[in-house]
């Protein structure tokens, strides 16, 4: 198999904790060999460890795209993605990119009308083998139009506490002043060109975009994506953090009906995400663990009648998500395989988002604006 050249944009958490590994581990496939970051120091020290000539370590990552000398972009920056995804296609370099893939359905509509290169989302879980294993045994019972209900519950730690083992260094205090307020500047007005300006509405997108739309993904795979959203609901911990819970439900394509409970539990011991998926002859129940232990199985148990009884079956793999995630990455570069999750189904995440906030702004009164006010 071709192995390809990448360039990672964006040394965070996740790049460093998962996304370098496993590129390094599947070097059978890829090269690196470019890295931008903010931080001359974390590039030079990333780059050190992972083998990266000085000349192929930058601070300004739109830089990095322009000079090429990579098959692809592994796109990992804070913030929307929005504007350079839009430059590497327009250079025709597929991308592989993070969520959220845009702020806003204008950036999306610009990806969209790129002429060159192709675009994957990072929805990891749509990869994992549980999920993979799920979604052929619905197809069995007759696909989306065999299910009742779809449930989801988030359990959400700090990321310090998901973070523990990791023995990560202490975030490196010389990105440029500058540089920092430029492009949280460029969020803000992005955030208000989404929805407005309400406080609360700009915290509810946040969780939305950023990691709720990991569900959403779930739910397109599963059944399509949500056909309206008739409740929301934020609520904080007493004396908690800013940062609230939150409650959504609705109606999916067939009338089923899915309900989301995302909480916010900054000192719960471990990160937990269930999906159960109903239909009538029984349910399909999946438990992911956190997304940052690489090779940590999730967990599908099936439930249905046996002998005039219940019967629970439970599917392990330890095959890794992000892993299998990358490997569709290189079939979409080498052999224009088309990704679960492309710009058209990414936009469909923000739209769902935008349609969120919507009714969050019915609901309690906030003052919605930019382009949610017309989902």
């Amino acid at each position: 198999m071709k192995r390809i050249r990448v360039a990672v944009a964006g040394l965070g958490i996740i790049a460093r904790t998962v996304h370098l590994p496993l590129l390094r581990r599947r070097d059978d496939l890829f090269e690196i060999v470019a890295l931008a970051d903010m931080s001359p120091s974390r590039v030079a020290q990333v780059g050190e460890r992972y083998g990266v000539e000085p000349s192929r370590r930058y601070t300004d990552a739109a830089r990095m795209v322009t000079d090429g000398g990579c098959d692809g972009l592994l796109l990992a920056t804070s913030g929307s993605h929005g504007e350079l995804a839009a430059a590497a296609l327009h250079a025709g370099l597929p991308v592989l990119c993070e969520k959220p893939l845009a702020y806003t359905l204008a950036e999306a509509g610009r990806l969209a009308a790129s002429s060159t290169g192709a675009l994957m989302v990072g929805y990891m879980k749509q990869y994992d083998p549980a999920v993979v294993e799920a979604a052929r045994l619905l197809a069995d019972l007759g696909g989306a139009q065999a299910v009742h209900a779809v449930e989801v519950t988030v359990l959400h730690p700090s990321g310090d506490r998901q973070l523990r083992f990791a023995n990560l260094p202490a975030a490196p205090g010389d990105v440029p002043a500058t540089t920092a307020a430029r492009l949280a500047a460029a969020d803000r007005a992005l955030l208000d060109t989404a929805v407005g300006t309400d406080p609360g509405a700009r915290t509810l997108y946040q969780i939305l975009i950023n990691s709720i739309s990991h569900d959403l993904s779930l739910l397109r795979l599963f059944t399509g994506p949500p056909a309206t959203v008739d409740h929301v609901a934020t609520w904080p911990l007493p004396d908690g953090p800013a940062e609230p819970s939150v409650e959504i439900s609705g109606r999916l394509p067939g009338g089923a009906r899915y309900g989301i409970r995302w909480l916010h539990l900054p000192d719960y011991p471990a990160y937990r995400e269930t999906v159960t998926v109903h239909h009538a002859r029984g349910s399909l129940e999946l438990v992911f663990p956190s997304p940052y232990l690489l090779n940590a199985p999730t967990t599908l148990t099936v439930v249905d009648e046996h002998g005039g009884g219940e019967r629970r079956a439970a599917f392990r793999s330890v095959s890794e998500a992000f892993e299998e995630e990358l490997v569709a990455f290189h079939a979409m570069v080498t052999a224009g395989v088309v990704p679960l999750t492309g710009i058209a189904e990414g936009a469909a995440d923000i739209r769902t988002s935008q349609q969120v906030i919507r009714r969050y702004g019915e609901l309690t009164g906030a003052a919605i604006g930019g382009e949610a006010e017309s989902r």
